[in-house]
């Protein structure tokens, strides 16, 4: 089986490639077209600002090869976001895979952002979380947040509810870092691959 990492200007990449040595998954990683469509799995993870990161995606023309692929892809964190329709993170248009916005976490007494640290998810409907146990903990660090809508597989609660995991046809997101959440994050990177 084939595994590409896109390689994109986003940091903490290094740790999902731990993550999947951990596991055994041998991967590559590109951000060569040809090699990307040719995957039997694809991994678009990161941390980032969403305007500069999309703009990069635009200039390689990631941002149409992404929204194309037919094989499964799996975003996380800001590689979630950026398959969004749109990002209040300065204003920014997104790829549009799913059909929601991202919004900043509103201000709330005694809550800080952004949401960092360890919190549970729940209300699974994914096969991302095959073997979890119910109410999961995960690894979080973002003030950005998809809403629960018609895409959402799975939830979690800061300040208000919101998209802990979304799923579109072949098109597979975590909000939270699977490469550092430990036995859970694992377990949804495993399941990924065996789709």
């Amino acid at each position: 089986m084939k595994t590409v990492i896109i390689k994109y200007n986003a940091g903490n990449v290094q740790s999902v490639m731990y993550a999947l040595d951990r596991i055994g998954a041998g991967y590559l990683y590109t951000d060569d077209e040809q090699e990307i469509r040719s995957a039997d799995k694809v991994i678009f993870p990161g941390v980032g600002e969403a305007s500069t990161t999309m703009h990069y995606l635009r200039r390689t023309g990631l941002d149409q090869l992404i929204p194309s692929l037919k094989q499964p892809v799996l975003g996380t964190c800001i590689g979630m976001q950026l398959m969004c329709r749109f990002s209040e993170e300065n204003n920014t248009e997104c790829m549009g895979i799913f059909d929601v916005d991202v919004k900043r976490f509103p201000a709330a007494t005694g809550m800080k952002v952004p949401h960092m640290g360890w919190n549970n998810i729940g209300h699974y409907n994914t096969k991302l979380a095959d073997g979890l146990p119910d109410n999961a903990f995960v690894y979080f660090v973002h003030s950005f947040a998809a809403p629960v809508c018609e895409y959402t597989v799975a939830t979690c609660e800061y300040i208000q509810p919101f998209s802990a995991m979304l799923q579109k046809d072949n098109f597979y997101a975590a909000q939270f870092h699977c490469e550092i959440s430990g036995n859970a994050g694992q377990q949804v990177l495993e399941n990924f691959l065996k789709i």
